[in-house]
């Protein structure tokens, strides 16, 4: 199904909620204002394969713009809206868009990025509309609607999103694959994931408390509406209200990712126990990995109706479990659903089992995609066997299981070892006074680097030494010394976005000067 599909599904039928302004949008509407849309681009002149770019917070308008995109055969990239002006021209160039669609909030900071020349002369963006009114260069996005036809264009092909990696180490790549020549209503794997791996059905309430512009709450949001549910989509997260969305509007199906799933887990046992939570059948999450005691402490509430996937915005693979499994075999991220796993050395000889390596994909998705206008990232990603890797580094166990172990980037050597700062932050990140936490090396004449935590602390924690002696001492109590943060500094709020991501390259770099 797709919004020209409205009649069928019923055009009164609510598709998006917006879960704080209580804003709805109905599957008419959503058929309507997404035609209205194209015939805006097609009068201007774009067609199939052309580009173009929405840099708005989570607004029902979001899902009109993508879907108009992808009623029109066209490459749409979500930007990233907590981007500064500078990263924002840098994307907005990069990706060649000829359009580009802003919220009123995001207007003023949209047009010092198309200004901003070391990027580009952005000239390219002939079309430039903002939600809220017009201003600053753009023009109305309701006017622009409100002039064109509500008609569907006369041949619609689908279109595809290009979405662009973190950037946590290095320019952000744009993720492009060759356009499908499809219908825009036929199924797409992540819809045939939904409907045949997570019981999805025409009816079901998804609830996305992610900022809609990353990769998973975008695929997933839309391919909800492709099997004909309704999407509930949180403005920004909060532990609370997440689960009063669940009773609320009785939420079958959700997404999450491992800060979300702590920071639950970390509210007081009368507002956990407060909500309702029996509509809820599938919680999904991924996007980073799981310290396992704070997946056994979710699945002991919410019970078995946990999943997990790996895999990436190049959808060059992915692994899969379920709770059942996972509780058997804990802090895996599963098996591969999608094409095979390697695990390779450095010099390409595939690693035994239970000895870490990088994360390789062999199939038929493995080299699908491209780094748009960066063939040299795109080759560097790839062996000499045609498999592709994410950077991340992990081990197979003796049935196949994958675990994760850190980015390759990450990676500390102190005196000659290897460490891993994930295994540090999964046991650092369940003391009951950190509420966030970044581990990473920092520079030592002796050992060339050493472990370094930096600590977000819980509210109405103060930091100390005596706090940083507690937290050393807690993960001296559970791992090898070398693993343990020879020191602790604090900060009131790390740099995480919502996506649950974060910015260690930020913190990282105050420690090493001359690499910043």
């Amino acid at each position: 199904m797709y919004p020209g599909d409205a009649d069928t599904i019923g055009r009164d039928v609510v598709a998006v909620v917006m879960t704080g302004s209580g804003r709805t949008v109905t599957w008419g509407q959503l058929d309507e204002r997404s035609n209205r849309l194209a015939q805006f681009w097609f009068a201007q002149g774009l067609r199939p394969g052309d580009h173009v770019a929405l840099f708005v917070e989570n607004v029902p308008e979001f899902f009109e713009v993508c879907w108009a995109a992808e009623r029109s055969g066209l490459y749409f990239t979500a930007v990233n809206s907590h981007l500064t002006a500078p990263e924002v021209a840098y994307i907005v160039d990069n990706c060649q868009a000829r359009s580009l669609v802003v919220s009123a909030g995001k207007r003023a900071l949209a047009a010092e990025a198309l200004a901003n020349r070391e990027h580009g002369d952005h000239s390219r963006v002939a079309t430039r509309l903002a939600i809220g009114g017009a201003g600053d260069g753009f023009a109305e996005y309701e006017g622009a609607l409100a002039a064109s036809s509500p008609e569907q264009l006369a041949d619609e092909t689908a279109g595809h999103s290009m979405l662009y990696s973190s950037g946590t180490t290095g320019r952000p790549k744009g993720v492009w694959r060759t356009l499908t020549g499809k219908h825009p209503r036929e199924d797409v794997p992540v819809s045939l994931s939904i409907k045949g791996g997570y019981g999805g059905f025409p009816g079901m309430h998804y609830l996305s408390p992610a900022p809609l512009y990353h990769a998973s709450p975008l695929a997933f949001t839309l391919n909800t509406h492709r099997v004909g549910g309704t999407v509930y989509a949180m403005e920004r997260f909060d532990a609370q209200e997440a689960l009063a969305c669940i009773e609320r509007f009785s939420i079958t199906h959700s997404q999450w990712v491992p800060t979300m799933f702590s920071r639950m887990l970390k509210l007081p046992d009368d507002v956990r126990s407060r909500y309702d939570l029996s509509s809820h059948r599938v919680a999904i999450h991924a996007a980073a990995p799981c310290p396992v005691p704070v997946k056994k402490a979710i699945i002991d509430w919410w019970g078995p109706i946990v999943y997990e996937y790996y895999a990436g915005t190049e959808g060059s693979g992915s692994t899969a479990i379920a709770s059942e499994e996972w509780l058997l075999h804990p802090g895996t991220v599963g098996r591969a659903a999608v094409g095979a796993v390697h695990i390779v050395d450095d010099e390409g000889n595939e690693m035994p089992a239970g000895e870490p390596g990088a994360i390789f994909f062999e199939g038929p998705t493995a080299t699908s995609y491209h780094y748009f206008g960066d063939e040299e990232k795109t080759a560097g990603s790839r062996n000499a066997n045609g498999w592709s890797t994410l950077g991340d580094v992990g081990y197979l166990d003796a049935e196949g299981y994958l675990f994760l172990t850190d980015r390759k980037a990450y990676m500390i050597i102190t005196g000659g070892a290897n460490v891993y700062p994930q295994e540090t932050e999964n046991v650092l990140t369940m003391h009951p006074k950190v509420a966030d936490v970044a581990v990473f090396g920092v520079p030592d004449e002796d050992l060339g680097e050493v472990v370094k935590a930096v600590v977000q602390p819980m509210p109405g924690i103060e930091p100390s030494p005596e706090l940083a002696a507690e937290l050393i001492a807690y993960c001296k109590a559970q791992l090898s010394t070398i693993k343990c943060p020879r020191t602790v500094d604090f900060e009131a709020e790390l740099p995480r976005l919502p996506t649950g991501k974060l910015y260690k390259r930020l913190l990282r770099d105050r420690y090493w000067p001359a690499k910043a």
